[in-house]
């Protein structure tokens, strides 16, 4: 990717150099910028499908009425000699006129048997009105609700009066007889088509529409009044289901050319291939075809309906170009109403557009209605013309025995179809070819290429998918499902992928065919790749969605068994769909639910939770849910299996991915749904506790942190809440984990446990509020939720697992209250819906009762077969009392139970203003239920009407939102990757920006910095700064205060944005990176509770949106003396090192969204700084005792600690490794002393002293400076020699203000610039002499 050269105006430095940093920019990976992350998780909007035929329609009865009274012309029209004779081809007058009549009547039949074989035939030859109204009667009654076609033709009758009527015969044809056409509908009613061939047809059509309107009035008034005497007769049938065909104009008499026939109109409905080519032989362009003759024509081989023949190809072509012709020029519902609806009828209107082109050349123009716009004159006539022209001149040449050459036609036409989808723009008019592509499909010859090009189209996306189904392609790839040809499999694959993306209505129909089987031995076959059985199994998931038949259809074709074979397929996006179609098969359908137990499907999906794939641990999660959601009969087997489950997925409450954690908690909604009643006894015994332990509130012994207790208040009556979990972490280690998950059958009752008061220990803080005292309902509150949540100090679910503890419902009940305080709103949302709707029920249900004291519950509990309980008893060797440092006790390094840490700080007291948290306070407590308490206890089936309530309301969208891929093109390339979108040439720019700034700043630093003091920017933060982080690349400097982010412009002094990061009140931001910072920046933010949260769209005109969130670390405790939490980013491998008031260094890989490492600190402190260099794979971290230590993180967690340097005496605030392949570790206390190492020595290579007392410090990478804030309220800034080359004390121009506490320091990472936050809310940024920059 070389970068144009003459773009970096840089006479100053050689462009080597300045090429290679972009080329790196260029191969950074970005991170948080997947769909995942960029849209939102839901489907896409259901398209309306309009193609499917709401009514598909036949003609079943057909009506031949034809009045010619042959050898008597009727007297108002003047023939001329010669005139037009042929009636369906036979000359009236070569016979006796009673034979002419009947034999006109036969082969009047026959043409229409060639279009419509099955229907009834009635021929009325010379009739009289009676004969006309029994026949039309007959032929309705036998009908009913289907079509009937009423065929006229009124060569041997006066033409159609003015006040609509037609004539017909007398008995004894002595007379002529108007017969009115109100009366015709009458008997004919609807829907009806009605063919007319006879001179001035017009006004039948104009008269028809006069007298259905009338109806439709008459009906309006005899539905509004039905004592008017309209309403006392038989209603008159509606007319709107009604199609006309005239042969001409109101005004126009039929053509009387003597070459043609005089049925014209008849012949091009009827025989349009015989009379195409009589016409094509009467134009002057007919001379180029030498030796064609009217006789010939009637010699053409083959058959019509037989398309490898010449005359049968012709027809075929002829279909084909007619369809085309309407496809292109008709409104869509009116031609899906004519072309798609009933067979005869789409022949019909096909040939009626040949009707026009050939009676309009005789001054006649057919009449239709509906009406439709003018074709005559449309280019793909010319094809037809090409096409008849390169038939007829092979005529000759076959006649003598030469062998038929096929035409080039469809190819041609696929041709140019070809060329649509390769040349065009996105938005334009959709192919011409399209029918085409449809016809080529009955073709063996070119149906592998017709395929091909029918995939690239529908791969354009929906809109495509849509019209190709609006021009009927669905019946023709269902019967090609039939076919066992290999090669059509992975286009049909395809094809079917993209419209059931779109319409998934189609599984009925695929099933009803047997469709799905061709899916399932697609997905069975190891030797299709893997994209085309990710494909097959998306049909399958499809298919068996919320339909119970599609689900019975694959069960037998052992779609589990062939779907937990590819479980491990190295394709992701296989094992996704794998998982979705295997939750979906047995979701409410219990016969696949126990198929999947029987080949231990639940454990086979356990290997999923962990994919590196964010998306298949989401699907993973999603079908174990779907899984314990059946509401099948429960049985002791199906209850230990779904508390297996309910502990496996409970493993995934730190996921990195906030998809993961949205998918199971609606999961373990499925659980709780399924057993209500024991979550009612857990969320009953939560609520109890609250009341019955009214201990004094240990806020400052138990947790470091925690906020005093809401003031009594007469409207909120008080609740404490007892938490009975604080120690049970301590108890079971990472050790047991297994083993107790073995023995995970806790109760065989399936109930819940006992609870012993052994196992409650009494430390109490969260305080909750009742709702209104009035109706006396029970809402769990954020606060709530957040404080249950703290105090059971329960971040490490993992040790949880195993103890006897009212056994998984527990569990599941804290998993679900520690997802309630998710960082991520969407998770957080969805856990609360889940409690409170359990905590509702719980109170519902015991109000009647009053079941109040905590002995009855017990009594009520079976007792727990196993003897967990005493596990307590000899971990402890005493019950076990609150411990103050659950800090301590982390995930992975087992500890003793009950050893104190030393206080390094003085534990925290809220200063007054902290002190309560009223509810104002937390933006996201919210109320659950829309139904009030009493109506709810009323209703009879209330249990069931609130099961609903949260299994109906409670889904992600993922399986929508993952099919959605399917919809959108899969071959185009992403715009990111086409060099000339804007997505690519933006990046290009910041890439010149980068390159630019990187050139300039080395320019100034490599002169060298004598001073610093230059101040460049100053303003007042809306918080007192706590963290400040200079974009490495544009102008923007973020200020976090304790909850919230500025954004600032330091060249322009200007405030960009200001917004809340979410964090609750007893937490505050400990750290900020920039992600992404080269290119799409994002804004990543550590807070001291161990959360992590990502944010876009800051610090431009959009509002800032959270891109992610996760609990980065899960055993932080918040203080507001400890190191918080500390991070560390490297760009170019995509990981995150966290670490803080925790005893280990966890490693997140963020491409994969979860932990891929925790290393042991070894210290018994907490980390203060941490440092890192991918190239050596080193890891440095500064602690709180003093010590820097060195991690390799390539070894195991027992031997990674590579080297630990002693010599600070106290807190580390920074320790920093050079970037260089050969760089140091220089490390700073707070007393001052900077220390220099060389990673493979073990003593310092070098020290220096600054001021004592040191507050903040930040070090340049590039420019070797660094700089220290003390309590003393100056900064100094000093070069690697530890020379001082600025004081800084006061404010530059502010009254010569003195400088507030500094609270935070950053250099930027180019340019020599330094930011200053200090206590007095001021911000500040120091820069070198103006001559240097």
């Amino acid at each position: 990717m070389k970068m144009d050269s003459d773009l970096l105006h840089s006479p100053a430095v050689g462009l080597a150099e300045e090429e290679e940093a972009d080329m790196n920019d260029w191969k950074l990976p970005l991170t948080f910028m997947k769909k995942r992350h960029l849209e939102k998780i839901e489907g896409s909007k259901a398209l309306a499908q309009s193609w499917r035929m709401k009514d598909r329609m036949k003609t079943v009865s057909v009506a031949l009425v034809l009045c010619l009274n042959v050898g008597v012309d009727p007297p108002d029209v003047v023939k001329t000699s010669p005139c037009a004779r042929l009636e369906c081809w036979i000359d009236p007058l070569s016979m006796s006129p009673q034979k002419a009549l009947e034999t006109i009547g036969a082969n009047l039949q026959k043409q229409y048997e060639n279009w419509q074989p099955r229907a009834r035939y009635k021929q009325s030859l010379d009739p009289t009105v009676d004969e006309v109204k029994k026949l039309c009667t007959s032929l309705r009654r036998n009908a009913k609700e289907e079509r009937v076609l009423f065929h006229y033709n009124g060569h041997g009758v006066p033409r159609p009066t003015v006040n609509g009527e037609i004539w017909v015969f007398n008995k004894n044809y002595t007379q002529y007889i108007p017969l009115s056409i109100y009366d015709l509908q009458t008997w004919m009613g609807s829907p009806s088509i009605f063919v007319y061939d006879c001179s001035n047809a017009g006004i039948i059509v104009k008269s028809f529409k006069q007298f259905a309107l009338q109806r439709e009035q008459e009906l309006e008034v005899a539905a509004i009044n039905p004592s008017h005497p309209l309403a006392q007769m038989p209603l008159p049938p509606s007319m709107k289901n009604c199609i006309q065909l005239a042969a001409c104009e109101a005004s126009e008499l039929l053509p009387m050319n003597p070459d043609l026939p005089a049925d014209l109109f008849t012949s091009c409905l009827t025989t349009p291939i015989t009379i195409a080519l009589r016409w094509f032989c009467m134009q002057k362009s007919a001379k180029l075809v030498p030796g064609v003759t009217l006789d010939l024509i009637e010699k053409i081989p083959g058959r019509l309906n037989d398309r490898r023949t010449p005359l049968g190809e012709l027809n075929w072509i002829f279909t084909a170009i007619t369809d085309t012709i309407a496809w292109n020029v008709l409104p869509r519902d009116l031609f899906q109403k004519l072309f798609r609806q009933d067979l005869l009828v789409a022949s019909l209107f096909r040939n009626f557009l040949l009707a026009e082109r050939i009676m309009r050349s005789y001054n006649c123009t057919p009449v239709s209605s509906p009406r439709l716009p003018p074709t005559y004159m449309h280019a793909m006539w010319q094809a037809w013309d090409l096409a008849v022209d390169i038939c007829l001149s092979q005529l000759p040449t076959i006649m003598e025995g030469t062998a038929f050459r096929p035409s080039e036609f469809f190819t041609q036409q696929l041709t140019a179809f070809e060329v649509w989808l390769t040349m065009g723009v996105e938005n334009r008019n959709p192919p011409e070819q399209l029918p085409i592509v449809l016809q080529v499909l009955l073709s063996q010859v070119h149906r592998l290429r017709a395929l091909e090009l029918l995939g690239q189209f529908l791969d354009l996306g929906p809109w495509a998918v849509s019209l190709a189904l609006s021009v009927g392609i669905f019946p023709y790839v269902l019967k090609l499902l039939q076919s066992s040809a290999r090669e059509l499999r992975p286009l049909l694959v395809f094809i079917w992928a993209k419209i059931l993306a779109v319409d998934s209505s189609c599984q009925a129909d695929l099933v009803k065919d047997n469709g799905h089987k061709y899916f399932l031995s697609v997905l069975a076959d190891s030797y299709m790749p893997a994209e085309h059985r990710t494909m097959a199994v998306f049909i399958l998931a499809v298919i068996v969605n919320n339909y119970s038949t599609g689900q019975e259809a694959c069960l037998q074709g052992n779609l589990i068994a062939n779907c937990l074979e590819q479980l491990s397929d190295p394709h992701p996006l296989l094992r996704q769909w794998v998982a979705i179609c295997l939750g979906r098969i047995w979701q409410n359908f219990d016969p696949a639910r126990w198929c999947g137990v029987r080949d231990s499907a639940h454990e086979k999906l356990y290997t999923l939770l962990s994919d590196p794939i964010p998306e298949v641990r989401c699907a993973a999660v999603f079908a174990l849910g779907t899984f314990v959601g059946n509401s099948g009969e429960r049985t002791d087997h199906s209850t230990t299996i779904d508390h297996n489950v309910a502990m496996m997925l409970a493993q995934l409450i730190n996921d990195g991915s906030p998809v993961v954690r949205k998918e199971l908690v609606v999961a373990l909604s499925h659980l709780v749904v399924q057993y209500e009643s024991n979550f009612c006894t857990v969320a009953l015994q939560f609520i109890e506790e609250e009341k019955n332990y009214s201990v004094p509130s240990p806020a400052n012994t138990t947790e470091p942190g925690n906020l005093t207790p809401v003031r009594d208040s007469p409207a909120i009556p008080r609740l404490r809440s007892v938490n009975s979990y604080t120690n049970i972490r301590a108890v079971t280690t990472a050790r047991n984990l297994n083993k107790s998950l073995q023995n995970l059958n806790l109760n065989e009752e399936g109930g819940p446990a006992a609870f012993s008061p052994g196992n409650l220990s009494t430390s109490s803080s969260a305080s909750s509020t009742l709702g209104s005292p009035d109706n006396d309902e029970y809402i769990l509150s954020f606060e709530t939720i957040d404080k249950m949540r703290r105090v059971s100090s329960y971040s490490s679910l993992n040790s949880l697992i195993g103890v006897s503890f009212n056994s998984v419902y527990t569990q599941i009940w804290r998993v679900l209250l520690h997802l309630a305080a998710d960082p991520f709103p969407e998770v957080s949302d969805l856990a609360m819906k889940v409690l409170n709707s359990i905590a509702y029920k719980a109170t519902m249900n015991a109000r009647p009762q009053r079941i109040l004291d905590s002995t009855s519950l017990t009594k009520s509990a079976p007792a727990s077969p196993t003897s967990k309980g005493t596990l307590i008893h000899q971990a402890g060797g005493s019950p076990p009392m609150p411990s103050t440092s659950s800090s301590s006790l982390t995930n992975d390094v087992p500890k003793p139970p009950n050893r104190e840490q030393p206080a390094t700080r003085p534990p925290y007291t809220p200063t007054l203003g902290g002190q309560a948290p009223h509810s104002h306070q937390f933006p996201r407590t919210r109320k659950m239920f829309d139904k009030g308490p009493e109506q709810a206890a009323e209703d009879g089936d209330e249990p069931v009407g609130h099961r609903n309530y949260i299994s109906l309301s409670l889904q992600t969208g993922l399986c929508d939102w993952s099919a959605k891929y399917f919809a959108q093109p899969v071959t185009k390339i992403p715009e990111e990757h086409d060099l000339e979108s804007q997505v690519r040439m933006e990046r290009q720019w910041r890439f010149l920006r980068n390159a630019r700034v990187r050139r300039q700043s080395r320019v100034i630093t490599q002169r060298g910095v004598s001073r610093l003091d230059d101040q460049i920017f100053i303003n007042r933060n809306p918080g007192v700064p706590s963290v400040v982080k200079f974009h490495p690349f544009n102008t923007c400097i973020a200020v976090a205060d304790k909850d919230s982010i500025c954004f600032w412009d330091w060249e322009k002094g200007e405030r960009l944005d200001y917004f809340y990061n979410g964090n609750p009140r007893y937490t505050r931001i400990t750290a900020m990176e920039y992600l992404n910072g080269h290119d799409c920046s994002l804004l990543l933010t550590a807070t001291d509770d161990g959360a992590l949260r990502i944010w876009k769209n800051f610090a431009d005109q959009k509002n800032p949106e959270m891109v992610t969130a996760w609990q980065g670390l899960s055993d932080m405790l918040p203080t507001t003396r400890g190191a918080g939490m500390v991070v560390d980013w490297e760009q170019e491998t995509g990981l995150l090192m966290t670490s803080g008031d925790v005893r280990i260094i966890r490693i997140w890989d963020t491409d994969r969204e979860m932990k891929v490492q925790d290393i042991p600190t070894g210290a018994d402190s907490c980390v203060t700084s941490l440092s890192c260099d991918s190239q050596r794979s080193l890891i440095v971290a500064g602690l709180g005792d003093g010590s820097v230590r060195v991690f390799d993180r390539r070894m195991g967690p027992n031997e990674c600690r590579v080297m630990t340097y002693r010599e600070h005496g106290a807190w580390v605030v920074k320790a920093h490794l050079q970037k260089e392949a050969d760089g140091n570790i220089i490390s700073v206390s707070v007393n001052g002393d900077v220390r220099f190492f060389e990673p493979r020595t073990p003593d310092s290579v070098n020290v220096l002293q600054t001021v004592k007392g040191l507050t903040a410090l930040d070090i340049h990478p590039q420019a070797n400076l660094f700089a220290c804030g003390s309590m003393n309220q100056f900064i100094a800034v000093y070069n690697a020699n530890g020379d001082v080359i600025s004081n800084i004390k006061y404010y530059d121009g502010f009254m010569g203000q003195r400088i507030g506490a500094i609270s935070c320091l950053a250099f930027h990472p180019y340019w020599p610039h330094l930011a200053v936050g200090s206590n007095d809310y001021y911000m500040s940024i120091y820069s070198a002499e103006k001559r240097l920059r």
